[in-house]
């Protein structure tokens, strides 16, 4: 087993100031980035190196977190808070960079360490997503009068569900690892729902969405919850901030927070739509970013829930008609279990979408 101290070198310290004597320890938590945490005698950092083959061009992750960092810290100042507990800070290099980069080309950050925090994967009581829904709410109410427009797309197209479906559509016709023909029941469900796929960007391209900084990525765990009080205080994993709409944003977070099962669960009974958690990460949601958003975004907030577990459904089916080239699998079969799990949810949403729609006008 290669030690930490041999993958964190000295250089790596020294070009973040970092005392060559700390404490280094492997900080579980992300799937992508290998993330250390590193004890000095006066502080916590993370330090992070990216996954270059994930992240393509880790200089423009480096420049969307800075900038929409810095943005924020001004903000929670403003409001008298506290920047370094509600907000990532970025620790630059001796040389005064966002990153390093290694003798083996590999890209490093450092960030600090937010103490007295937790993070979880998934909620256990409504409340819990009552504080999630603020804390995405209130990063999104908070970057509103950010210009999105000068953000790096990240990854071209990550939520474009008309492009997924086209994706998926191409996937099939090429059909590469020979499995097509057991998923009809599947492509069918996809098929069928073709025009539902361009709402929002049919919305967005029209000019009646407006082009926002979206986190991409949110989930339980991209929230810190405060140790003593039990309230989110900070939105974390900046990696995939860029361009995109705020209802994919919404929607991620009710696709996986109010799910009553995992997304790989393969008794579909299981599967279903838990209407109550729907409610609290809505009333949290609008509660911070209500008045931010416009008319159209709110009414169009359970579609974004609906329409990104299809597109999830679909990315996964993508993968497995390709060969699971792109997500992690551990049998043959997870990438359509995976679909099949996302499109039984996506049809137990449609089934709630008007009641999910008269909650949301509840609450403003």
């Amino acid at each position: 087993m290669v030690s930490k101290r041999a993958i964190v070198t000295d250089d790596i310290l020294q070009a973040f100031g970092l005392d060559f004597n700390s404490e280094i320890s492997t900080f579980h938590g992300g799937h992508i980035n290998d993330t250390f945490l590193v004890k000095t005698a006066h502080r916590k950092y993370m330090l992070q190196r990216i996954n270059k083959f994930v992240f393509k061009k880790p200089e423009h992750i480096m420049t969307n977190i800075l900038n929409v960092t810095e943005f924020l810290h001004k903000k929670i100042i403003d409001a008298g808070g506290n920047p370094e507990r509600e907000a990532l800070t970025i620790v630059r290099t001796i040389d005064e960079k966002t990153y390093y980069i290694d003798n083996d080309m590999e890209y490093w950050r450092c960030l600090i360490f937010i103490d007295g925090t937790k993070a979880y994967e998934s909620a256990s009581n409504a409340n819990m997503l009552f504080e999630a829904g603020f804390a995405f709410g209130n990063f999104q109410n908070s970057l509103s009068d950010y210009p999105a427009d000068t953000l790096f797309e990240i990854i071209k197209d990550f939520h474009n569900t008309p492009v997924r479906y086209e994706q998926l559509m191409t996937a099939a016709k090429e059909d590469k690892a020979g499995r097509l023909s057991s998923v009809k029941t599947e492509m069918d469900f996809a098929k069928a729902r073709e025009e539902d796929t361009q709402l929002l960007m049919k919305l967005f391209s029209d000019g009646k969405l407006p082009n926002r900084v979206t986190h991409n990525d949110t989930k339980m765990s991209n929230i810190l919850f405060d140790e003593n009080t039990g309230k989110a205080i900070c939105t974390i994993d900046l990696d995939t901030v860029m361009p995109g709409l705020a209802a994919f944003d919404f929607g991620d977070s009710i696709r996986a927070g109010a799910a009553t099962a995992a997304e790989d669960e393969v008794d579909l009974s299981l599967v279903n739509f838990n209407l109550e958690y729907f409610e609290a990460y809505a009333k949290g949601y609008l509660k911070a970013a209500g008045k931010s958003l416009t008319e159209t975004e709110i009414n169009t907030l359970a579609n974004g829930a609906v329409l990104i577990t299809i597109e999830v459904g679909m990315r996964f089916l993508a993968d497995y008609l390709n060969g699971d080239v792109y997500f992690k699998t551990a049998y043959p079969q997870h990438n359509l279990d995976r679909a099949r799990n996302q499109f039984k949810l996506a049809s137990e949403m449609e089934k709630q979408l008007e009641t999910m729609n008269e909650i949301i006008l509840s609450l403003i």
